[in-house]
């Protein structure tokens, strides 16, 4: 039988090996943005509830408009989450995006609504509010990375 346990009676040590720095590299660099991922489910909940939210605060028939956008940009938020979930690396560049839907999503009530009350005006800008944090959370996470990734190959 074969013995399996892992001695290090015979004295060798990988960290001698000439693949060591090329394996830490690529492991790195697939894991690059999975720190964005922690995001996705805020992003996530975040969309769901802009989607929602004419029918939630009941703002559907009095504001068709801005009903119809608010599910626009539930949606768009909504896969972006989806999309740092699933290819966070290629995803990064668009968290700076997001600030600028958050901002969006304050004036709109203005913009694409018309004469909005109170419960319109600060479930968008609760709405906007958290988009543009959960957005520069994210392009803060980006640059982190980027820093280290720079770091790294100097």
């Amino acid at each position: 039988m074969a013995d399996v346990s892992h001695q290090r009676e015979t004295g060798q040590d990988l960290s001698g090996h000439p693949d060591v720095p090329e394996m830490r590299e690529r492991y790195a660099r697939m894991l690059g943005g999975r720190g964005i991922t922690a995001m996705a489910g805020p992003v996530f909940l975040v969309g769901l509830f802009c989607a929602l939210s004419p029918w939630i605060i009941h703002f559907t028939s009095s504001q068709p408009a801005l009903a119809t956008h608010n599910l626009i940009m539930g949606v768009a938020l909504a896969v972006l989450a989806l999309g740092f979930s699933f290819a966070p690396g290629r995803m990064t560049g668009l968290s700076p995006a997001m600030c600028a839907m958050g901002i969006w999503l304050i004036v709109a009530p203005w913009i694409v609504g018309s004469g909005p009350d109170k419960g319109v005006i600060w479930a968008n800008a609760i709405i906007g509010g958290l988009t543009f944090l959960l957005g520069l959370a994210c392009a803060g996470m980006a640059m982190r990375h980027s820093r280290r990734g720079v770091r790294r190959a100097a």
